[in-house]
C-alpha cells in the first residue's frame, strides 16, 4: 500500500512515521515522502529569521513519544526545533523514506484506482529536470502547510515608497513579504512600516525597535488579542509573585476535565465554557493589568463581539507591547500599586521616548511616499490621523495563501477547505488526507498533525466511530472572514481522540495506570501523549512521559495556580455539565412516557 506524503515539514514527518508504525498484515503501508526543498523542516526551516522562537511550548509542540529534556528552554528557537525534527527522523528511522529536491507537479486519478503522483528532481545545475517521473499510490497525504505562499493585499501607490540603495547591509528592497525577512540588519536606520499584527508582525516590530530603526509603524486591520507566550511576574499590593523559571507557558494552563473531556454535547455546541472562561479572564486581566483588551494591552482592541477564545488566534508574541503601550497606558498610581503585570526584562524598551506606533492599514500612498490612513474612531487611528508617515521600507506580515495547482482538475480533488470529515478528508474520497491544515486559537499545529494522522489511518482501516457527531471545535467567524480554518486546540484534539477510541475514560485510566497518571490527565492540557495511554495507538512510553514532563507542567503552576485555573473551573464546569445531563435525562424520560 504505497502512500505518497507531500511535504517534509512537521506534518509530513509525523504522518510518515505514524504510517510506518501502523503497518499490519491487512494494511502494509509503504510511505514515501517527497519534498521540493533541500532539507526538512518546512516553514520552520525556510521562513525563519534571526531571533525567532516558537510561541508554542516544547511541552505542547513536541510529538507524543519523542520528547525534549526538562532542562531545555520552554520555547525553542526555530533552529533548535529543526534539529529536533532531524533527531525525530533519525530516532524512528524515517530518513531513508524522505526524498529531498523532489517537486510534485501533478497528482491525478489512475483509471484502475489510486493516484498517479508525478514529480521532477533537481539537477546538479540547480534547475529542475523537465522530464517528470511518476509513482502510483493507493493513498496521498498532502502536508504542504498553511504558511508557504505569501499573501499580498493590494495597496495603491505602494510603488511610491522609495528604495534606499545605500543601506549598510547592501541594497534592500522597499517592500517585501515577511517570508523574505532574515535579520535585524535589514531594519537598522530605516523608517519601517509593518502591515499585519499577527505574531510575525509583532516580532518584526520588536526587532525593528531593537535594531535602531528611525521609525516603526505597525498597521493592524481590526485589532488583536495579545498575551505573552509565558506568564511572567505580577505584583499585588507591592508583593511580587515570581515564577521559578522564565514564566509558565500559557498553552499548558488549560485543564482537561470538563473543558475537553466529559463535556456534554449541548454544552459543547453552545460553546458555553469558552464564553464563561472569557468573562472570568477579562475580570482577572482588569485586576492584574488594568485593561480587558488583552494582557497589559492598552491599544489595538478587538471589537467586543470578537474578543475571546471563540473568535481569534491568540497573539503570543508579546515582546513589542511595552513599546506599543507607551503612548496609551494610563492607570492611576493606586491601582498600579494594588496589582501590576511585570514585563520580562529583556522585552522592556530602553528608557527613551521611542515607541512603536500602531495604526490602521493605509488606504494608499501619495506620490511623495506619504501613507494615508482611514478616518476611524480607534485610538490609534485618531493619534495617527495627522502624522506624516513616509516609510522607506514596507514589510507585508500579511499571512499566506494555499494553492494546489498540482492537483489534476479533471480528478475532482478537494482542497483543505472542502475537507468535511474533521477537516482531514472529503467524504467519499478518504484516500486523500490533508494533514496540518487547521490552526489552533491557542496551541500548535504539529501535535494536531499527529492526531490528524492517527485519525486518517483509523479512517482508512475502518476504525472510526460512525456516525461522527457534529464538530463543535471551530472558532466562530463571519462568512466574509479570510481565515476559516481556526479550531480550539483542546476541543479538536479530544474530538479526534474520541472518534478513534483513544480518549481514555477516568475509571479505565485509573485501573490501567494509577492515580498519578489520572491526576495528570485531569489537570493537564490536551497533550497528544494522553491519547496514547490507551486505545489503538497505545505507547509504552506514554505513562512515564505523563508522570515526569507533563506532571512538571502542572506542578509549576503552584497550588494557587492549580486552585484558580484548575480546581475552581473544573468544579464549575462539572456542575454545569451535570445539570445539562440531568435536564437531558428528564426530557428523555418525559418523551418516553408520552409515547406510551
Amino acid at each position: 500500500m504505497r502512500v505518497v506524503v507531500v511535504g517534509a515539514g512537521p506534518a509530513g514527518l509525523v504522518a510518515t512515521k505514524t504510517l510506518l508504525q501502523s503497518r499490519s498484515e491487512d494494511f502494509p503501508f509503504d510511505p514515501i515522502l517527497l519534498e521540493q526543498e533541500g532539507d526538512i523542516g518546512g516553514t520552520f526551516r525556510y521562513r525563519s529569521y534571526e531571533n525567532a522562537t516558537l510561541v508554542s511550548s516544547k511541552q505542547l509542540t513536541s510529538f507524543s513519544d519523542f520528547r525534549l529534556p526538562l532542562d531545555h528552554p520552554d520555547h525553542l528557537t526555530l533552529e533548535q526545533y529543526v534539529d529536533y525534527l532531524r533527531a525525530y527522523c533519525k530516532h524512528f528511522g524515517i530518513t531513508n523514506r524522505i526524498h529531498l529536491e523532489h517537486k510534485v507537479v501533478n497528482i491525478s486519478r489512475n483509471p484502475d484506482g489510486g493516484h498517479d503522483v508525478s514529480f521532477v528532481t533537481k539537477l546538479p545545475s540547480g534547475d529542475w529536470d523537465l522530464v517528470p517521473q511518476t509513482i502510483h499510490a493507493a493513498y496521498v497525504a498532502l502536508c504542504t502547510g498553511l504558511h508557504v505562499i505569501p499573501s499580498f493585499p493590494t495597496i495603491p501607490g505602494i510603488e511610491h515608497v522609495l528604495n534606499r540603495d545605500n543601506h549598510a547591509s547592501g541594497p534592500v528592497p522597499a517592500a517585501y513579504h515577511s517570508a523574505e525577512y532574515k535579520s535585524r540588519a535589514e531594519l537598522a536606520g530605516r523608517r519601517v512600516m509593518i502591515l499585519g499584527t499577527g505574531e510575525t508582525g509583532m516580532d518584526l516590530a520588536y526587532e525593528a525597535a531593537k535594531a535602531g530603526a528611525k521609525e516603526v509603524v505597525l498597521c493592524t486591520r481590526s485589532g488583536f488579542l495579545s498575551f505573552p507566550k509565558a506568564l511572567n511576574d505580577f505584583e499585588i499590593l507591592g508583593v511580587p509573585f515570581k515564577s521559578d523559571r522564565a514564566g509558565v507557558p500559557i498553552d499548558t494552563l488549560i485543564t482537561n476535565l470538563a473543558e475537553t473531556a466529559y463535556v456534554h454535547p449541548w454544552v459543547a455546541a453552545a460553546r458555553i465554557r469558552w464564553f464563561v472562561s472569557d468573562f472570568v479572564l477579562r475580570g482577572v486581566l482588569w485586576f492584574l493589568t488594568g485593561t480587558q483588551a488583552g494582557c497589559n494591552q492598552w491599544v489595538g482592541e478587538l471589537e467586543p463581539e470578537r474578543l475571546g477564545r471563540a473568535y481569534v488566534f491568540l497573539n503570543k508574541s508579546h515582546k513589542a507591547m511595552p513599546y506599543i503601550n507607551r503612548p496609551y497606558k494610563s492607570r492611576p498610581a493606586i491601582l498600579e500599586y494594588m496589582s501590576k503585570y511585570i514585563d520580562s526584562p529583556e522585552d522592556m524598551p530602553p528608557h527613551t521616548n521611542f515607541a512603536v506606533d500602531l495604526a490602521p492599514f493605509p488606504t494608499h500612498f501619495l506620490p511623495n511616499g506619504r501613507a494615508v490612513f482611514p478616518s476611524l474612531k480607534r485610538k490609534d487611528a485618531i493619534r495617527m490621523a495627522k502624522r506624516d508617515v513616509r516609510p522607506d521600507l514596507v514589510i507585508y506580515a500579511t499571512g499566506y495563501t494555499q494553492e494546489f495547482s498540482f492537483l489534476d482538475k479533471a480528478g475532482g480533488y478537494a482542497t483543505p477547505g472542502e475537507a468535511d470529515v474533521r477537516n482531514i478528508v472529503k467524504e467519499g474520497d478518504e484516500s486523500v488526507g490533508f494533514i496540518g491544515f487547521v490552526r489552533p486559537g491557542v496551541g500548535a499545529i504539529p501535535p494536531i498533525a499527529e492526531m490528524q494522522s492517527m485519525f486518517w489511518i483509523s479512517l482508512l482501516k475502518g476504525q472510526v466511530r460512525k456516525p461522527l457527531p457534529p464538530p463543535h471545535y471551530h472558532l466562530l467567524v463571519k462568512e466574509t472572514a479570510r481565515i476559516k480554518y481556526g479550531v480550539d486546540h483542546g476541543a479538536y484534539m479530544s474530538t479526534l481522540a474520541r472518534d478513534i477510541g483513544a480518549a481514555p475514560g477516568l475509571y479505565e485510566l485509573w485501573r490501567a495506570h494509577g492515580t498519578h497518571v489520572l491526576v495528570c490527565y485531569i489537570f493537564g492540557a490536551a497533550f497528544t501523549t494522553f491519547y496514547r495511554l490507551l486505545g489503538p495507538y497505545r505507547s509504552p512510553m506514554a505513562p512515564e512521559i505523563v508522570k515526569t514532563e507533563i506532571w512538571d507542567t502542572i506542578t509549576r503552576r503552584g497550588w494557587a495556580g492549580n486552585l484558580i485555573m484548575g480546581v475552581i473551573p473544573m468544579v464549575f464546569y462539572l456542575c454545569l455539565n451535570g445539570l445539562v445531563l440531568c435536564v437531558e435525562v428528564i426530557l428523555t424520560l418525559g418523551g418516553a412516557l408520552q409515547t406510551r
